[in-house]
């Protein structure tokens, strides 16, 4: 009886010391990419203010200033109360697509729609992400509160693509899937081609390359079952395509 007397406050000394740690780190990586995130959205958007074309891309641009603003006002506020840090800068990536925005002299409408169609698309699965299995209550409800505006972003900034045949779009929900890989222009990153194939149900993604038709196509599983896989620039995941 002494013993587990003895044993329990030990147990629960290694175990109260090693949660914080985990949980700290988690939700400081979800802040540091949510905030990068949220910067970079204010920063190419007053870019686009400045010097795009279309009054779409305007419009869209000024919702990304006034919504993007005061989400990072809400996250900055969160962070300190959690006492964790917010970066004061993009990241490496961030600071060079913002570069290439300044450095545009002609055509600034296009790359600044495919730039924020990547954005959001990682938005979206990061706070999706944190929202469903984040370690941090405060940060999770933020996530969660925060995505359901993520997405209208998103389905704006697809709607406006796809009303310009130079910008490849994305389906909507109410398109229906074609019965194989479309071929066109496509903007997602081997990452982004990645999580979206493993929304789709995939596990192990491997060799995944993109062909001259925009296809992304590499090998998966699922049900136990190796698979090759394709996906397209809408965003239609297929299986047993070569």
């Amino acid at each position: 009886m002494k013993a587990r007397t003895l044993l329990a406050p030990l147990a629960w000394a290694i175990v109260s010391l090693a949660l914080p740690a985990a949980a700290a780190e988690n939700a400081q990586t979800f802040v540091n990419k949510a905030a990068a995130g949220g910067m970079f959205e204010v920063d190419s958007s007053k870019l686009a203010q400045e010097r795009a074309k279309e009054q779409q891309v305007k419009d869209f641009a000024g919702k990304m200033i006034a919504d993007h603003s005061a989400a990072n006002e809400t996250l900055k506020k969160l962070a300190a109360e959690q006492k964790l840090q917010v970066p004061a800068q993009l990241d490496a990536t961030q600071k060079s697509d913002i570069e290439k925005l300044q450095n545009t002299t002609t055509g600034f409408d296009q790359p600044y729609v495919e730039m924020q169609r990547s954005a959001h698309a990682d938005a979206v699965n990061l706070f999706q992400s944190y929202a469903k299995e984040g370690d941090n209550p405060s940060l999770k409800a933020f996530a969660a509160e925060t995505l359901p505006t993520l997405k209208m972003h998103q389905d704006m900034i697809e709607k406006i693509a796809a009303a310009d045949a130079g910008m490849p779009a994305v389906k909507s929900a109410s398109t229906p899937k074609p019965p194989a890989p479309v071929p066109g222009a496509n903007s997602f990153t081997e990452s982004q081609a990645k999580n979206r194939i493993q929304d789709a149900g995939y596990t192990d993604i491997s060799s995944l390359a993109k062909d001259g038709q925009g296809i992304w196509r590499g090998q998966a599983k699922k049900d136990g079952k190796s698979i090759s896989v394709a996906l397209d620039y809408q965003g239609n995941v297929f299986a047993g395509q070569q």
